[in-house]
């Protein structure tokens, strides 16, 4: 069960360091597309899921703190599912241009690995 954590923890640090720096940099397009929040709420979504993918994957370079680990994924599993809702609200349609399908996929990984991570904590 280790190695699946790790796997996912990896996975989702590049995917929320990823859309992070996306909304933190290039949030003023993002804006204008999605017309629902602003540039700073995007800019501020983008910094916490930078700084909690940071934190997802900080453990195995230091002394291994699972409840870090949790705290992390729960915290973007919410800022997520906070997002998949603005996201559906707007549009449910199911194409790959919609991001609501690809947010709420990302809420159940962080939300899966944070509760792999509190269990092992």
């Amino acid at each position: 069960m280790n190695i699946v954590l790790w796997i996912l923890q990896a996975f989702l640090a590049f995917l929320f360091v990823a859309g992070g720096a996306y909304k933190t940099f290039k949030g003023g397009e993002l804006s204008q597309q999605m017309r629902m929040l602003s540039l700073g709420a995007f800019r501020a979504l983008g910094f916490i899921e930078m700084i909690g993918g940071a934190l997802l994957v900080v453990p195995a370079f230091t002394d291994p703190k699972p409840m870090l680990v949790a705290g992390a994924a729960g915290v973007l599993a919410l800022e997520t599912l906070f997002l998949a809702a603005l996201y559906g609200r707007r549009s449910m349609k199911f194409v790959a241009a919609n991001p609501f399908p690809w947010t709420l996929f990302m809420a159940i990984l962080a939300a899966v690995t944070a509760l792999i991570a509190f269990r092992g904590a």
